[in-house]
């Protein structure tokens, strides 16, 4: 480890396989994980607003994993995986939103891996394979401002994304291929 915050490990993308689930479920079902997901008004029984997590229950899994698994570029998500031992640190997800023209995007790092420096690298690592190998165009995310969350925005900040002003309360950002390709010129 580099100084307090920063890796030095390598990360790389692992596409879990349907028994891999195990792994997501206990990320969206530990609270401390999923705070930052608490309070909203989300329509799905296994939602806990109180918590943030999200009960996905074994029999749901593979409906989930058709979903989620398989379909670059409009739809893609990955484990992080940490080279040197193979652990699961995390998640992160991009997904074609055709109103907008562009593709948002999630990224989760599981509470025991947290303020290890594991984010910045996570997301240039999916950022990588969203402009190298699925010629996405550009990648947006948003941040309700009222959470403050500003340890996601200087994330995203480090990773090249721009912020494209407030709408509505949210800070949006986006990062597109050509500025991801020139960052660094």
């Amino acid at each position: 480890m580099g100084r307090k915050g920063q890796t030095m490990e390598q990360l790389e993308l692992y596409i879990p396989k349907l028994e891999d689930l195990w792994f997501f479920q206990k990320m969206t079902s530990d609270p401390e994980t999923m705070a930052y997901n608490a309070g909203w008004d989300v329509d799905y029984d296994g939602y806990h607003r109180d918590t943030g997590c999200v009960d996905y229950p074994d029999e749901v899994l593979p409906s989930c994993y058709e979903t989620m698994v398989g379909h670059e570029p409009e739809r893609f998500y990955a484990y992080i995986k940490r080279s040197s031992d193979g652990a699961w640190i995390g998640d992160v997800n991009f997904h074609y939103t055709p109103e907008k023209d562009w593709w948002d995007m999630g990224i989760v790092i599981y509470a025991p891996f947290r303020g290890k420096g594991y984010a910045v690298p996570a997301l240039k690592l999916m950022l990588d394979h969203a402009f190298r190998i699925c010629g996405v165009t550009r990648i947006h995310n948003d941040f309700e401002v009222a959470r403050n969350e500003i340890a996601a925005w200087e994330t995203h900040r480090k990773a090249g994304f721009q912020e494209l002003g407030e709408e509505d309360g949210f800070l949006q950002m986006m990062i597109t291929r050509e500025a991801y390709f020139n960052r660094g010129k």
